[in-house]
């Protein structure tokens, strides 16, 4: 589950982790008030107003229409306020958001931590997520932070550095003092970049995260090390231990589509095809998928309805399918274990009456528990649905009913 930046500060200041301070705002007013509030609590005297959407790249993104970028310093309130209007309600494209871009609702105002006139500040990059090839933690940092940390990867990768952290012993203490020294840091610095990283690994764990990144981490001139940016993913399959956790969800930055799949306890995936497939079991979608592409498809989706289908999961898994207009047909691929075949078999013939005008071909293939029963329900049903029972047979089906 991805969370807002301002959501991942608070999260890394309860770990102990130093975060450029910043209030969020709704409105162009209430950003004016979170710029004096924030004044009165740090002595800023400029501010920086930050879209907050799902999305990396709002420094170079621009809002719609405008040339108002995402992330934009205030030097004044009413600079505040004539960004912060400019933002919200907008529509913000960046890199990572396509040419759709993403609806601003919130932004986040923040103290200026760049200190006028300083010159000796320093932007690191650092993230810490699971490197699945060794099975161990990894931090990753670099002396080149900022805005371009994909320009530096693909050309310089020798700027990259990892650290790799044994799960069952944690981080030790020569390996923080390793990377403060690799990003070439001594002193007081030094020492406040060991904490630094101590406490955002300390966070990465403790929240059962997926992935933190930090870009960029600051060193003030004044040799603080502070968070100015905080990209987190939390595992959803850790939520259930941090309920607070769970609520800070923001559902309209999630794909509707999945949302409402969510709801109906599917596991819906959006693609780029024109086959729409719905499939009991993660292993069994994947070589469904394989076989739309070799039958000279695309998958359009990855839907796994799990091993207790029924008449309602189906449906659901029709209508959700058929709100994609890029689907051209659709293929249900059920291996009867858990989950008769008969019954999902049913569903289909319930789902598709309910529906109503399905307007694309449909190929049910099941096999398993009850298979011959449920190619009897499908064949006699009277509807516009073609059964299989092997896999080649499903595969010559959806070649034709894409010719």
């Amino acid at each position: 589950m991805n969370i807002h930046e301002y959501q991942g500060k608070s999260i890394l200041k309860k770990y102990g982790v130093a975060v450029q301070e910043g209030i969020v705002a709704d409105s162009a007013e209430a950003a004016v008030v979170a710029a004096e509030t924030l004044q009165k609590e740090t002595g800023t005297g400029w501010w920086v107003v930050k879209a907050q959407i799902h999305a990396g790249g709002r420094g170079k993104g621009k809002i719609v229409g405008t040339e108002q970028r995402g992330v934009a310093l205030a030097k004044n309130l009413d600079a505040v306020k004539e960004i912060a209007g400019n933002i919200l309600g907008g529509t913000l494209v960046t890199i990572q958001t396509g040419e759709k871009g993403k609806l601003v609702s919130k932004v986040l105002v923040a103290q200026d931590v760049y200190y006028p006139g300083a010159s000796d500040t320093k932007e690191f990059y650092m993230s810490i997520l699971l490197d699945r090839k060794v099975g161990q933690n990894v931090i990753i940092y670099s002396t080149e932070g900022g805005m371009d940390i994909e320009d530096v990867a693909h050309k310089t990768p020798e700027l990259i550095h990892k650290e790799h952290i044994d799960p069952a012993v944690g981080l030790q203490g020569f390996q923080a003092r390793k990377i403060a020294f690799n990003l070439g840091l001594s002193g007081e610095a030094n020492k406040q970049m060991v904490k630094f990283v101590t406490n955002l690994y300390g966070a990465y764990v403790g929240t059962d995260s997926g992935m933190f990144e930090i870009n960029p981490v600051l060193k003030t001139s004044d040799d603080k090390i502070i968070a100015v940016d905080a990209k987190v993913n939390l595992d959803d399959n850790g939520l259930f231990r941090h309920p607070d956790y769970a609520e800070m969800r923001d559902v309209t930055e999630e794909d509707p589509t999945e949302v409402e799949a969510a709801e109906h306890n599917l596991n819906y995936v959006k693609l780029d095809g024109n086959v729409g497939c719905m499939v009991n079991g993660a292993g069994l979608a994947m070589a469904t998928m394989d076989i739309i592409k070799l039958s000279g498809g695309e998958p359009a989706n990855f839907l796994d309805v799990g091993g207790t289908a029924n008449a309602k999961t189906v449906e659901a898994g029709f209508r959700i399918i058929l709100k994609d207009p890029n689907v051209k047909a659709i293929l249900i691929n059920i291996f009867g274990g858990i989950v008769r075949c008969d019954r999902v078999a049913q569903g289909v013939v319930d789902a598709y009456k309910n529906i109503g005008n399905v307007p694309v071909p449909i190929i049910v293939r099941l096999q398993g528990t009850n298979a011959i029963e449920a190619k009897k329900l499908i064949d006699e049903s009277g509807l516009e649905v073609f059964s299989a029972i092997t896999l080649q047979e499903a595969a010559d089906l959806v070649t034709k009913v894409l010719a």
